[in-house]
């Protein structure tokens, strides 16, 4: 195996690099871990520490030691402590029993190992296909509270990424409080100007694309919800000014993490910019124990000198191959219908089979039952926690309609929400105090419903139970995992009161045991994350649902919008994608039923509509579309994914690619959304494609070389003739697919 971790042992200095990425730091002599460079990759194993000079400011706190002044502010930290004249956002705050906040881990030494471990509680990355991961952890120890610290590097050097974390360890014979424990800190140094993008948004608008200059100050992109969110997702990047799709230096920070964190980005008063990335300090607190230990969940980063476009490719391999369960990274995701929109709590054993058959037979692969099928759930008030049958509903058992299913010809899948209760609901009348409420507090209600204390072990053993006993009763294939509501009146009835701030943390690792115990006793169920659509679009979540509802809008042109942002850090076949009917539910626009396709194909495809209400020439263009989609399903879920246009620039349009691994078959995608009249010629340049090759493309007599196609572009016409007044209204699209011809 090649060597990616550097020690140069004279300087105790640390140079770990990538295929095109160097990172740099050092131990000093008081201890502290000195960042030194992130950057292109340096070729030098050591590197020439005078590159890494500065100078002293007055009016500055110092140290000396051993003859050397150090003034804090003007240093990178690894892990920044607070206290000490580093006036920045800092990596942990640790209090003792003495009152004091003060800190200060010194270096100890470092382990190097192959490879890279899962954690154990939470989800995180992972090299099971011998991949030249290495893991370095830095030893550090606060020799005044005996509490160690190790700060863990790996990097998998061909996707250019690290992943980060730390290891708070109590070895002194009092506790302490975790008050703030960052995963990573990244100091960047003062001579370039930064722009942050990230992708915010709200329920039903998620991962929209925002782009702001780093100013003077702290940015922070956060949750207080209990869950990533649909506000701000926790994946964002920073980069030269200037940078595009194919020029200039990005770095991409995401968390392998599911509820509250805090992101943020500081720029100081002389031009030194440090990220943070981890829990929120603001909701979270943990009482560490003598011989106790605490770990934070873990982050990664990535850095591109090429821009977006080569980040995003790879940040989508290092997600499909590192963190996404193996067994379903590279396997075709499944055609699915949902019965939601169709039916929603409205159906019967008999209803339910003829939208399968009807399905079935325009070759869609999986029927999914979602909300309504338990307790007797009629409506949104009732019967959440009650994971039984509904007899009056489905009067041969959940089972019996699992079975006709697959006799058909079809897989099964099944909707839950977990983590939720009702009110009304036999589980709410035997534990009412399994419920999260503050104690002589009111509750404040969302959809109708409260979320269960999941960081107590009798309610997963309790979920376990029954969400097993459904599973292996119905042989399912196919889990749609629900979460639509946020916490609030956060309180765990069964922890201490100098607990509570834990409550947060607890809840989500409770999560990730439910999830974890699931998906290992039924390895080849596909789970799906679902959080009211996107509220938790994250890689903890995709850590063990390899899909994920990206949007509960699935109106095109909005999807546009979503899909495309979400693009920049999580791969297509992350994303669930689905075709609804018309007018949509949430926005009321009708756009054409192939433009709802094309839309859908750069995902995982799937329907939600009643297809029994749908005419027969909107059914033979879905049997067109599932046939296409068949046909190039590999390439739309896994191939290389190019952004062309942004319809953040342009408004108005939006085009994309996908290129399959061989790089025989280009899929192009353009979208309009509304038409103008007499509007100028417009080309499109493609990008991933052999300079040299000759390219066919399907349905037309026409041939282009590779380098034609990315330098001149592929012309797309207008959509709609005026002098003929034929072709295609508002909301529509084009699909070109390109086969390479040419000996390769």
């Amino acid at each position: 195996m090649s060597l990616f971790v550097h020690v140069i042992e004279k300087q105790r200095l640390f140079h770990i690099q990538g295929d095109h990425f160097s990172y740099i730091f050092r131990a000093l002599k008081s201890g502290d871990v000195e960042h030194l460079y992130y950057g292109g990759r340096l070729e030098h194993e050591g590197v020439s520490l005078s590159a890494f000079a500065h100078e002293e400011r007055k009016v500055t706190p110092s140290w000396e030691v051993d003859g050397e002044i150090m003034q804090p502010q003007l240093l990178g930290f690894e892990y920044p402590e607070y206290g000490h004249g580093d006036y920045r956002v800092p990596a942990c705050i640790v209090s003792q029993t003495n009152g004091s906040n003060i800190s200060h881990f010194e270096y100890q030494g470092y382990d190097i190992s192959e490879g890279k471990d899962r954690l154990t509680s939470m989800p995180s990355s992972f090299d099971e296909t011998d991949d030249d991961a290495q893991t370095l952890t830095i030893h550090l120890l606060d020799s005044v509270i005996d509490c160690h610290l190790d700060l863990k590097y790996t990097v998998f050097p061909h996707q250019d990424v690290m992943a980060r974390s730390s290891v708070f360890s109590n070895e002194g014979s009092e506790p302490i409080v975790i008050d703030s424990a960052k995963s990573l800190s990244l100091d960047i140094p003062a001579g370039d100007d930064w722009t942050v993008t990230q992708f915010a948004g709200a329920w039903a608008r998620e991962m929209r694309m925002q782009s702001n200059p780093v100013h003077q100050g702290i940015q922070e992109i956060s949750s207080t919800r209990g869950a990533s969110s649909h506000q701000h997702n926790p994946f964002f990047m920073v980069a030269e000014p200037h940078a595009t799709e194919h020029s200039g230096q990005v770095i991409g920070f995401n968390l392998l993490y599911s509820g509250d964190y805090a992101n943020s980005i500081e720029l100081d008063h002389y031009g030194s910019t440090r990220i943070s990335i981890g829990l929120n300090p603001s909701q979270f607190s943990w009482k560490l124990d003598p011989e106790q230990s605490f770990q934070t969940p873990e982050a990664i980063m990535c850095l591109s000198d090429s821009g977006f476009d080569c980040l995003s490719a790879r940040m989508s391999r290092f997600v499909s191959e590192h963190v996404v369960n193996q067994h379903f990274s590279h396997m075709p995701r499944p055609i699915l219908i949902n019965n939601w929109e169709a039916t929603y709590f409205d159906f019967d054993h008999s209803k339910l089979m003829r939208i399968a058959e009807q399905a079935r037979d325009l070759g869609i692969e999986l029927f999914v039952l979602d909300d309504g099928w338990f307790g007797h759930r009629n409506d949104a008030t009732t019967s959440l926690g009650d994971w039984k049958t509904d007899p009056h509903k489905l009067p041969d058992g959940i089972a019996a309609l699992s079975q006709a299913v697959h006799d058909i010809g079809m897989q099964f899948g099944l909707w839950f929400e977990p983590e939720m209760i009702s009110l009304d609901s036999e589980l709410y009348r035997s534990h009412p105090d399994w419920l999260i409420a503050t104690p002589n507090r009111g509750m404040t209600s969302q959809r109708n419903q409260f979320v269960l204390d999941m960081s107590r072990r009798e309610v997963v053993d309790y979920l376990h139970d029954a969400i097993s006993s459904i599973i292996a009763s119905t042989h399912l294939d196919y889990v749609k995992w629900d979460m639509n509501r946020n916490i609030t009146e956060a309180y765990g009835s069964t922890l201490e009161p100098d607990r509570q701030s834990e409550l947060p943390h607890r809840y989500m690792l409770g999560v990730y045991d439910l999830y974890a115990r699931l998906t290992s006793e039924y390895p080849d169920v596909l789970f799906e994350s679902c959080a009211s659509g996107g509220g938790r679009f994250d890689l903890g979540m995709m850590y063990y649902a390899p899909q994920a509802w990206v949007s509960d809008d699935t109106d095109a042109v909005e999807r546009l919008f979503t899909q495309y942002g979400a693009s920049f850090g999580y791969p297509q076949s992350c994303m669930g994608s689905h075709v609804s009917a018309v007018p949509n539910h949430e926005t009321g626009r009708v756009t054409p039923l192939a433009t709802r396709g094309n839309v859908a194909f750069f995902g995982d495809l799937g329907y939600e509509l009643d297809i029994s209400q749908e005419s027969q020439e909107d059914l033979q263009e879905m049997r067109r579309q599932i046939s296409l989609y068949k046909r190039y399903r590999e390439v739309f879920q896994q191939g290389s994914f190019h952004r062309i246009q942004s319809p953040y620039e342009s408004r108005n349009a939006m085009a994309c690619e996908v290129v399959s691994d061989d790089g025989k078959t280009v899929i192009v995608g353009y979208f309009r959304i509304l038409n103008e009249p007499n509007s100028a010629l417009k080309r499109i340049r493609l990008t991933g494609l052999a300079p040299s090759g000759t390219y066919r493309l399907e349905g037309r007599d026409q041939r282009f070389f590779g380098d034609e196609l990315m330098n001149i572009g592929l012309f797309i016409p207008q959509a709609f003739d005026p002098i003929s007044h034929r072709g295609k209204g508002d909301f529509s699209s084009e699909l070109f697919v390109l086969t390479r011809v040419d000996e390769s």
